[in-house]
């Protein structure tokens, strides 16, 4: 394990920007020129900044289709890949929430992160989600995501399970020993706050990669002015968050079917597309996630209309109102697959276990 450590800070400096980003700005924070520069409250810290290059400001929690088995669907996947590279979007994060992989068994889990790795790992990043409630079992899942070729972790402290901020700091480290990582700070799922002082802690950490933060503007710019990479898990937020807050960029499930506008969103500041964004990440998040983006994607024809339960398509209702919704967006900005966007019918839907339901 010791010698996996080694290899992925230069697997990951040589594979993709994002930590390359994040670690240029992790060796500014501890600069005594940084520091000195940040006391005298001149601008330019390494918090994002508009006059940095945004290259990594796009990061796509990337859905994961199925077939009509429950199998995951490896050419609907591709496809979809393919889309989001050739549309700006930075790094993917596998198996992320968006992309059930807490509905995968391990081995499915990390197939795919080894496929994506295999496949597509020349032209973007790839972030594994390898954190989980039970310390050991993240920590493995992580070393062998490593091992499967991995640039980056994502890693969640312990939900349902609650510790006390020491806990959560040991919790988050046994992750970052093996490999860059960025923490995933999400109190809406998770049940608990990773707090500012934690992050501050892990930050000293020389694999610590920066936080996808779901608090918010005021904790994304506290974050920031310390030198610590932010990225927003706020769809609805981020545009403001880039651009007022510190934010380097999103990791987003919008992405999925806009990914392009949401380049430009982390690209320049556009007030006017990002109030045109707005009605589509309600609809996207007016149920927990992925539910929207499951459903949104299907409509597209980007994936088979399966479902691993508990996951269930939005309502009929709500089907029909998102098809005028995306037009007015344009449908030149989303993934369509060749029978174009059309309202489910209840009869095209499949619930199902996974891919050894029977």
């Amino acid at each position: 394990s010791s010698r996996g450590a080694a290899r992925a800070p230069g697997r990951a400096a040589a594979a993709h920007r994002l930590c390359r980003h994040a670690a240029t700005i992790s060796q500014r924070r501890h600069s005594d020129a940084a520091r000195a520069a940040h006391a005298g409250g001149q601008d330019g810290s390494a918090h994002g900044s508009d006059d940095e290059d945004p290259k990594d400001a796009v990061d796509d929690g990337v859905k994961t289709p199925y077939t009509t088995d429950g199998n995951i669907d490896l050419g609907a996947y591709d496809s979809h890949v393919e889309h989001q590279i050739a549309n700006g979007v930075e790094a993917l994060i596998v198996g992320g929430t968006t992309g059930e992989g807490h509905l995968m068994s391990w081995e499915e889990h990390l197939f795919l992160i080894a496929h994506t790795k295999a496949k597509f790992g020349d032209k973007i990043a790839v972030v594994g989600n390898t954190g989980g409630l039970c310390t050991a079992e993240a920590a493995v899942a992580t070393r062998k995501g490593f091992a499967a070729g991995m640039d980056c972790s994502l890693l969640v402290n312990p939900y349902y399970g609650k510790t006390s901020d020491l806990g959560i700091e040991m919790h988050l480290e046994m992750g970052l020993k093996y490999g860059p990582g960025i923490i995933y700070n999400v109190p809406g799922r998770t049940g608990q706050d990773i707090k500012p002082e934690v992050i501050m802690k892990l930050a000293d950490h020389k694999h610590f990669a920066g936080v996808k933060e779901c608090v918010g503007h005021e904790r994304i710019k506290l974050l920031s002015e310390k030198g610590v990479a932010c990225w927003s898990g706020n769809d609805d937020q981020c545009h403001e968050s880039r651009h007022a807050y510190g934010a380097v960029g999103v990791i987003s499930v919008t992405s999925n079917v806009v990914p392009g506008l949401m380049r430009k969103l982390m690209d320049a500041r556009d007030d006017a597309l990002d109030a045109k964004l707005q009605p589509l990440y309600q609809w996207l998040f007016a149920e927990p996630n992925p539910i929207g983006v499951n459903t949104l994607m299907m409509q597209l024809g980007m994936a088979s209309p399966v479902f691993r339960l508990p996951y269930t398509p939005r309502s009929q209702a709500m089907r029909e109102e998102v098809v005028p919704l995306l037009k007015t967006i344009g449908l030149e900005h989303c993934p369509v697959g060749p029978a174009g966007l059309r309202v489910l019918d209840e009869s095209d839907i499949k619930l199902v276990l996974n891919g050894d339901d029977p």
